[in-house]
């Protein structure tokens, strides 16, 4: 019977050990001396989110990769698919132009210059004046 006995005192008190490290565990922080508070990069722990892309950073990025795509082709593609709206499009169009030309005239790396810069200033410029507008192709 001593066998049974220990089988129903592992069973409870096994769920009540478990619990108790559990709550110890979350609540030792404060209570020992440590921050109760989130854990950050300054006290060693890194931030616990992720930060967040400016919208007109991200849109930079997005144009300045696909025009880098569109740059030697014939064809600008569908916007849809590179994941843009039509007035990250526009800008593309437009930095395309200027990049194709600046190829032609500089060479290359100019014109992967020319497409950093371009993309950065459209897109601070169609954020300042407004971003995208309503619905998902503006």
């Amino acid at each position: 019977m001593a066998t049974g006995g220990a089988l129903w005192r592992g069973a409870v008190l096994g769920p009540a050990l478990l619990i108790g490290v559990l709550v110890t565990g979350c609540a030792g922080a404060g209570e020992s001396g440590g921050s109760a508070g989130p854990s950050t990069a300054a006290d060693g722990g890194g931030p616990l989110s992720p930060s967040v892309t400016p919208p007109e950073e991200l849109c930079a990025k997005l144009v300045s990769h696909w025009s880098l795509e569109v740059l030697d082709g014939d064809t600008y593609g569908d916007y849809q698919s590179m994941g843009l709206s039509n007035g990250q499009y526009d800008i593309l169009r437009e930095v395309v132009d200027e990049a194709r030309a600046e190829k032609k005239r500089a060479g290359s790396t100019a014109a992967r210059r020319l497409i950093e810069r371009r993309a950065r200033a459209g897109c601070q410029e169609w954020y300042r004046s407004g971003g995208p507008g309503e619905g998902p192709w503006s």
